[in-house]
Order: structure tokens, then sequence, then C-alpha cells
């Protein structure tokens, strides 16, 4: 068995998402009420950053429970094309591998 196998294996890749989609959505209600409460917030970068590497369920469900970063179009446009690109990438990964 390599290092990297537990990897692969399906129930640790579903921790995983589980893992990052949570972490996305806490980081989107963290930095609505820094915002809210005039604290030092987190960064757009960050946010995006946590969404690319599997949160971005987490992320889109942070957005609209918190209606946080909803007006900010680029941001919008960055998260949208993130989402386009996981779910091409999931759609490769069914023909690939079925």
């Amino acid at each position: 068995m390599t290092p990297t196998h537990w990897l692969t294996e399906p129930q640790n890749i579903a921790a995983i998402l589980c893992a990052m989609n949570f972490a996305a959505f806490a980081a989107f209600g963290i930095d609505k009420a820094r915002a809210e409460g005039g604290k030092r917030r987190t960064s757009e970068a960050a946010l995006l950053q946590i969404a690319f590497f599997g949160g971005i369920i987490g992320a889109y469900a942070g957005r609209a429970l918190f209606r946080h970063k909803t007006r900010k179009q680029p941001f919008s446009n960055q998260l949208h094309m993130i989402a386009l690109l996981q779910a091409c990438a999931a759609a490769f990964a069914v023909l690939y591998f079925w």
C-alpha cells in the first residue's frame, strides 16, 4: 500500500469533502459576523481557496444562509467559475472511471 492510497478510498474522499464544505460554510458565517462587527475579515482569496479545494457546496450554502458576498460581482463570477470547473472535473471523473 502506498502512502497516498488512503486518499483514494471513497469513504475518505467523502470525509474530506464534508470537512471542506463545513469549513467553507463556517468561513462564510465567521466572515459575515466579523463584517457586521467591524472586525478583521477573511480575505476573498481565502474564501475562494476553500471553495476551490472541495468546499463549493458549503460556500454556496453559507453564502445563501448568511446572505454574504451575494452582491460582489467579481467574487460571484469567480465562485461560479470554480463550481463550473468542479462540475466538469466530476463529469470527467465519472466518465473516465465508469
